[in-house]
């Protein structure tokens, strides 16, 4: 792509507005600028479009949201499905609102109906909506917990996950066959409403989803015993989840509720916080604070979209607030949820725990330990979703839980996608259950930990930005793809995975097998010690991760082997750049 004429063609065309236009010629005397924004299309992947907000052709604007949705109305009318509609919801970003009614309106001027929410509502509630109103698709305007200047565009399809195969392929197809602004619909929304294609929702499904998330609860009788006993403080980061996440504890019952003051109200800005990111120390600074003030049992925090759950617990013995990782806390709700299921009905003969391929072993301990069966996925919980789909379509197979390491999981098949609002009411839920056994979570999370041993697993990412950045990327998986290495960090590497080639290679024989799932550009190292790495770029930021686990005879033991693994595997990559 000639991005200089690309940028003198949006300055020329009248199709783009004033606005974009004097966006544009304030950056006329900065090339590189320029570069960035218009060498390239933004991409449509298997995630949609994820990018910073602004005027060109690699930047999240209404054009650029037009285009894609124009691409989705393609295919969704190839299908013939264009009578089932499509559901549409958006978060607290920048722009979100806007973006949301752009598609709705491109749609509309398709023929398609648009559900669009009237405020900003969580992602699993878009996935549920889906569901519930018989959609053909829905469109998600988020970025999650990326900072402020980026916003992003989601789509799911009719069982209510994000898109797979083959609609994946099929609609990124057709978006990339958009290659004229012009011949992209739209319609007046007044006009699209008095045609009936588009109607605003939300209450009734508001209600329908707290409804059904209420069904997971395993022990209301126990919420009732010791409502007044736990204390929460919760922060929704200046995002979706502030409403939802307090409608549904107070109806369970949870008294002591405290939401952080300053991050309670929507705020695109996220001025309180970098980083929106409940992964991240610092989102949880003022909650912590506030925790101390209340003598708070546990402190959570959802991303601006509410499908990730961030979790500090308070050690009773030290007064100390500990933060769980997303493996943490996924794995203490996999051993509540399934160990209640079995308590209270006995455990499925086709039942299973489902994880993703960087999530940590201790799941295949706890499967293992509760005889259910354990599926492994590729990275993003629309695989998870995928497996749901399965068992619905074949009668076979019973789905007791789901999660990843990046703080997401779904209790219930109410949704496709991870549910941060779930897993808090069943995060207070355990808190009450283990309070009536003289437990804290902290002390649930040491008893797994003598059960299946002290796994320890990390991930660190290093951000390559712009073009060479994304070229650096691709040269690093290139070089460890061909040179497959003996050891890593004094682990000796037993088979190496190459999710791309479909290949498992053990190191000590030589025999090659199939990974058995999609290609993906993905490798994977199983090390000696119950020790592994897995090494992937983002699909949704400019990085390269690498996660890596092991397993030690102690909290410390397991530190120490993860501290030395992480600094090794930094240093060979710092090497090869």
């Amino acid at each position: 792509m000639d991005f200089k004429k690309t940028y003198e063609e949006w300055l020329a065309n009248p199709y783009f507005d004033a606005a974009t236009k004097a966006e544009l010629e304030s950056i006329k005397d900065n090339e590189n600028e320029i570069k960035e924004r218009f060498y390239a299309d933004l991409e449509f992947g298997t995630a949609g479009l994820r990018g910073i907000i602004g005027a060109g052709t690699n930047r999240m604007n209404i054009y650029t949201v037009r285009k894609a949705t124009q691409g989705l109305a393609n295919y969704i009318c190839k299908e013939g499905k264009q009578a089932k509609g499509v559901a549409i919801a958006f978060d607290s970003r920048r722009m979100s609102p806007e973006f949301a009614d752009e598609a709705a309106l491109c749609l509309a001027a398709n023929g398609i109906k648009a559900y669009v929410f009237e405020s900003l509502r969580p992602t699993p509630e878009l996935s549920y909506a889906v569901r519930k109103l018989g959609c053909i698709a829905g469109i998600n305007i988020t970025a999650s917990h990326n900072p402020p200047e980026y916003n992003g565009y989601k789509v799911y399809w009719e069982d209510g996950a994000q898109i797979t195969p083959p609609h994946d392929t099929g609609i990124m197809s057709e978006v990339k066959a958009v290659t004229d602004y012009n011949t992209v619909k739209t319609m007046l929304k007044d006009e699209a409403q008095k045609a009936g294609l588009y109607e605003t929702i939300g209450a009734a499904i508001d209600d329908s989803y707290i409804e059904e998330l209420k069904t997971q609860v395993r022990h209301p009788e126990i919420i009732k015993e010791v409502q007044k006993d736990i204390t929460i403080v919760y922060t929704p980061l200046h995002g979706t989840g502030n409403i939802p996440a307090r409608r549904v504890l107070k109806e369970l019952g949870f008294e002591n509720v405290f939401v952080v003051p300053e991050q309670e109200l929507p705020d695109g800005e996220f001025p309180t916080v970098s980083y929106p990111n409940p992964e991240a120390e610092e989102a949880f600074a003022l909650a912590l604070k506030l925790a101390k003030e209340k003598d708070a049992d546990l402190v959570l925090a959802t991303d601006p979209d509410a499908d990730r759950l961030g979790v500090y617990v308070k050690d009773a013995k030290s007064g100390e607030y500990i933060t769980l990782t997303g493996n943490m806390s996924g794995c203490l709700l996999a051993e509540y949820e399934i160990s209640q299921i079995k308590e209270l009905k006995g455990l499925p003969a086709d039942g299973a725990l489902i994880k993703t391929i960087v999530t940590t072993n201790m799941a295949d301990a706890i499967a293992k330990y509760y005889n259910v069966k354990l599926i492994e996925v590729l990275t993003g919980f629309k695989y998870i979703g995928q497996q749901i789909l399965g068992f619905e379509q074949k009668g076979e197979g019973t789905y007791l839980f789901g999660f990843e390491e990046s703080y997401g999981c779904l209790i219930g098949t109410h949704a496709r996608d991870k549910d941060a609002i779930v897993a808090t009411m069943a995060l207070c839920e355990a808190a009450a259950y283990y309070k009536t056994k003289g437990k804290t979570l902290w002390d649930a999370m040491i008893d797994m930990y003598e059960r299946y041993g002290y796994y320890k697993d990390e991930v660190k990412s290093i951000t390559l930005k712009g073009i060479e950045g994304l070229q650096k990327i691709q040269d690093i998986m290139n070089t460890l793809r061909e040179n497959t290495p003996s050891e890593i960090g004094g682990y000796k590497v037993l088979s190496a995975r190459d999710y791309k080639k479909d290949t498992i290679k053990n190191m000590e024989t030589g025999e090659v097998t199939t990974t058995g799932l999609p290609s993906s550009n993905v490798l994977y190292y199983d090390l000696s010690d119950s020790a592994w790495l897995c090494v992937r770029p983002s699909g949704t930021e400019p990085k390269i991760k690498f996660y890596y686990g092991v397993k030690g005879n102690s909290l410390e033991d397991a530190a120490a082997k993860s501290e030395a693994l992480g600094s090794q595997v930094v240093e060979k990559i710092n090497a090869m750049m």
